[in-house]
């Protein structure tokens, strides 16, 4: 596996133009963020930033309280919200507010879907056995299989 400096991970772009390496794929990309201390939320949507024309930096902050189910684990995976907010980068567009919200909403509930029938659910406790005592995905894999579900439904695979 090629694993980038975190440094170097958000600047994707640039890196390859100075060096004409092949970047690691964002799968291996958001796992990367994630060891280095990045939420679940932040690893997946930071991952899609420059795809959609927006500053890594920001998608960071902006996705910091979607990390451990909104949390409290009560609400949806991080990694499911990161990819939903992947999902706004690509479809809302400023010049047409307020008219982009539907197609959004799809891109989102396919999303939702499609990682609840892989998974068994898209909440955090759930997916970690909190209740049950038994752990349905680990917070890596549900980071592989939100980055890979949003490739595919957002038309990146």
């Amino acid at each position: 596996m090629f694993l980038l400096p975190v440094y170097n991970i958000l600047n994707t772009v640039s890196l390859r133009k100075k060096t004409g390496e092949k970047m690691a794929d964002r799968k291996e990309r958001a796992a990367v963020l994630h060891a280095s201390g990045y939420n679940c939320a932040q690893s997946v949507a930071c991952v899609f930033a420059e795809d959609f024309g927006f500053d890594a930096d920001e998608v960071y902050r902006l996705t910091e309280g979607l990390g451990l189910g909104m949390g409290n684990m009560e609400c949806t995976c991080g990694a499911v919200s990161g990819a939903v907010a992947a999902a706004g980068m690509k479809n809302s567009d400023l010049s047409r507010k307020g008219k982009t919200k539907a197609g959004t909403y799809a891109l989102a509930r396919q999303i939702n879907e499609k990682f609840r029938q892989k998974n068994g659910s898209v909440i955090c406790a759930d997916l970690k056995g909190v209740k049950t005592g038994t752990v349905l995905r680990s917070c890596p894999g549900c980071i592989d299989d939100a980055v890979e579900i949003a490739e595919e439904v957002l038309g990146l695979k």
